[in-house]
């Protein structure tokens, strides 16, 4: 299993970080986790800003000689791991301008007359790891739902293919009774043990 870890935070000494570096120590030591790449968004200085005008038209998207490389990333990879903040109750601005960019038409979907198109990331799944100050069950309470889950797992990541989606959200993280300790090693665990 081919692991592509997506780490959206631009500070690294922050506690997604730390979730980050427990993804990889449970990956390294499972057996059936055989390669492991790191795409983090802000060392890379990836560009999440959506350009389509004259010249670059939105049906080439999926060509975009820029993305080649983040493309060969997802293509290669069996699960995506997304590892990022609460901001305002979605993911940061970064996060969402890789998934604009990356997940074009032509590469993420392919439009077939029906109600909803064709994934074309079909076989690979995802988990997302996220940190919010506020507690995790806010959302449902507060809101009715939880907007963050729909917007990944349904909008985003089903629409192209990807399934199924793990979630881990960790709420109070900013609290010193947030048990950061334990929900670190949930996720180390979670890694450690994971077999598809």
């Amino acid at each position: 299993m081919n692991l592509l870890v997506i780490y959206t935070h631009p500070n690294h000494q922050s506690l997604s970080y730390a979730f980050l570096q427990k993804v990889l120590e449970g990956s390294r030591e499972n057996p059936r986790i055989s390669g492991i790449q790191v795409l983090d968004l802000y060392a890379e200085s990836f560009d999440p800003v959506l350009v389509y005008n004259e010249e670059k038209r939105r049906r080439d998207m999926h060509r975009e000689p820029s993305l080649a490389k983040y493309r060969e990333q997802i293509q290669w990879a069996d699960k995506l791991v997304f590892v990022y903040p609460i901001f305002w109750g979605r993911p940061p601005a970064m996060l969402l301008g890789y998934i604009d960019r990356m997940f074009s038409s032509g590469f993420g979907y392919r439009d077939n007359g029906r109600l909803l198109p064709e994934g074309l990331l079909k076989g690979k799944s995802a988990v997302c790891i996220s940190t919010m100050k506020g507690p995790e069950r806010i959302y449902p309470w507060f809101y009715l739902n939880n907007a963050h889950k729909v917007l990944m797992g349904r909008a985003l990541l089903r629409y192209v293919g990807i399934r199924p989606v793990k979630f881990f959200e960790f709420g109070s993280m900013e609290s010193p009774k947030g048990r950061h300790e334990k929900k670190l090693n949930k996720v180390y665990t979670y890694f450690k043990n994971l077999e598809h």
